[in-house]
């Protein structure tokens, strides 16, 4: 949430698709049930950002002559890291991961699981190899956050950082 919150606030062109599995987080972790809500929750301009059906594997972001800087998929799943590391595209989110690899653009992907089995780690290493960059929800602690938004952001700031997209959350190491 707190990733679209900012590319929206700062009008940087967002293609948002919501798996159903992404929906039941947002429901179960933030009580947000449908696009209405989470457009609230996320400051509610949304001028800049264009939702895609998950299940529309013909839209536009499926298409590798649709341009586009990249594609973070935040949090990422070890399902959707499976497929795209295998290329089985089942969903729109990972046919379009499929194309951002195959189109050599960044594909930031954003695992949250704890610990990882061998499967895992080697669909991990499949990805990594094929382009991707594995970033996970992993904060560090030397800005001395004191709150979760502290910690939040600074992986946010990492995702943002490796899009190429110049906006600063946090305090960068050793900077004044």
């Amino acid at each position: 949430m707190r990733l679209l919150e900012v590319l929206a606030m700062h009008q940087v062109p967002t293609w948002l698709m919501i798996s159903s599995h992404g929906w039941r987080l947002l429901t179960e972790e933030c009580g947000i049930k449908d696009d209405r809500e989470l457009k609230k929750a996320t400051g509610g301009d949304w001028a800049s950002v264009r939702v895609f059906d998950d299940k529309d594997r013909g839209a536009q972001p499926a298409s590798g002559s649709t341009r586009s800087a990249g594609m973070a998929i935040c949090p990422c799943s070890m399902g959707t890291i499976a497929a795209i590391a295998h290329g089985t595209s089942r969903s729109l989110i990972e046919r379009a991961a499929d194309v951002v690899l195959k189109e050599r653009r960044r594909l930031v992907l954003v695992p949250r699981e704890s610990p990882l089995s061998l499967v895992h780690l080697r669909n991990l290493t499949l990805a990594a190899e094929a382009g991707a960059i594995v970033l996970p929800a992993a904060p560090g602690f030397y800005h001395r956050p004191t709150q979760v938004r502290d910690l939040v952001d600074f992986v946010v700031q990492r995702v943002l950082d490796h899009l190429g997209v110049e906006i600063a959350l946090v305090k960068r190491w050793q900077e004044d």
